[in-house]
């Protein structure tokens, strides 16, 4: 059975903004940072965690300047603008109210009224 689960349309872009929450952070890095954090279950690859900057970046959600990483090789490092942070906690709790919702009705085990 795989892993991985299907990523719902519109978290990406969320789950993008909180691994940048925590500082800047290089593409590869991000979705580094995700593989990570859900133990493998959301797995997002390069390309798609580039388109997602670039549309977040013209957006002002992000803004991006060159760096050097670990391995000491030229990488755009992303940061939340402040737009981006308002936007994150606005679109948190939206997210947080939708799944506790799902998740009440899937749990029910007797039909009412």
């Amino acid at each position: 059975m795989d892993m991985q689960l299907p990523l719902v349309k519109g978290t990406v872009d969320l789950l993008v903004l909180k691994s940048l929450a925590w500082g800047p952070m290089h593409g590869f890095g991000i979705a580094s940072w995700l593989e990570e954090r859900s133990s493998g279950s959301l797995g997002i690859d390069d390309s798609a965690t580039y388109q997602v900057l670039h549309r977040l970046e013209a957006k002002r959600l992000v803004e991006a300047e060159w760096g050097v990483t670990e391995n000491n090789r030229r990488a755009r490092f992303y940061r939340l603008t402040t737009a981006g942070r308002r936007h994150l906690r606005d679109q948190t709790d939206i997210w947080v109210r939708y799944s506790r919702s799902v998740s009440a009705i899937l749990s029910l085990t007797t039909r009412t009224a």
